[in-house]
């Protein structure tokens, strides 16, 4: 479930963006009583999210905007599909349609190729999940998007998961001085996560009793031999430049979470059109 008041406050500031000072192309040419029905297209192929921050959009610029046919988050659509029909205030819908399509084309972009991830692991234990390479001002929409494409959520921002990475490890003088120090200062109901890039680091994490072992940027081979390492005495995340060629093989190393920061940060967004009628 999304929170509106965040919804709102992300179109609000986009919409600030996109016309600070109006719109001075359509408060010049329409009237303002004036009426139009429209409709999104999909033009490609793909998965859809966001629809109804998409829909906000039009009813925060015209609260009598009538939605007569929409398409649920999580369909998968095809090229032509029509996946919202609408009728409102013409200078509202002119005014909304560039925020609007902005939005469901990235959120549904992002949908499309977490799925794609996901439907490559069918069957496997191994879950996609995302990090917090998003882009700035839309995380809150782009991680709901992971989810509507079947992946899971990493933590949500600095203050909500412990993730003791490199940077980290170097400052505190070790894996093992900065475990204890970080244990010392958080609640009990806390997991810490440390990120790893050898074996030596794997097995400093292991005697830390770190709850979550990142193997980052390792091979495949050294992968498994990792997992085998570990020995169920810690959850293990796959994390580095994770390909669609790669991250079944990953999988079948064993482990249980692989981050993919592509599905965030080098997504192409869904192709999708208005039209009026």
């Amino acid at each position: 479930m999304l929170e509106q008041r965040i919804i709102d406050e992300i179109i609000l500031n986009s919409l600030k963006e996109d016309m600070p000072m109006g719109d001075i192309t359509t408060d010049n040419i329409i009237d303002p009583l004036e009426t139009s029905k429209a409709r999104f297209i999909a033009k490609e192929d793909g998965i859809v999210a966001c629809m109804e921050v998409s829909k906000r959009v039009f009813t925060l610029l015209d609260p009598d905007t009538k939605f007569y046919k929409e398409v649920q988050d999580g369909t998968k659509v095809c090229k032509g599909d029509v996946i919202l029909e609408f009728e409102g205030n013409t200078r509202a819908l002119l005014k909304g349609e560039r925020t609007s399509l902005n939005i469901i084309q990235r959120m549904s972009g992002v949908a499309t190729r977490t799925n794609t991830f996901c439907q490559i692991l069918k069957g496997e234990r191994a879950q996609i999940a995302d990090t917090r390479k998003t882009t700035p001002g839309l995380r809150y929409l782009e991680k709901y998007a992971v989810r509507v494409g079947g992946g899971r959520n990493h933590r949500y921002c600095l203050s909500d998961g412990v993730l003791i990475k490199d940077n980290h490890i170097k400052a505190a003088g070790g894996i093992l001085n900065a475990v204890s120090k970080v244990r010392k200062n958080i609640p009990h109901t806390i997991k810490i996560e440390v990120e790893t890039e050898n074996f030596e680091m794997v097995q400093d994490a292991l005697k830390a009793g770190a709850d979550i072992i990142m193997l980052d940027n390792m091979s495949v081979d050294q992968m498994a031999e990792a997992v085998k390492m570990i020995g169920g005495k810690a959850l293990v995340e796959a994390s580095g430049d994770m390909s669609e060629e790669k991250v079944l093989a990953v999988a079948k190393t064993g482990v249980d979470i692989i981050s993919v920061g592509k599905i965030t940060h080098s997504v192409k967004s869904m192709d999708i059109s208005m039209r009026f009628l």
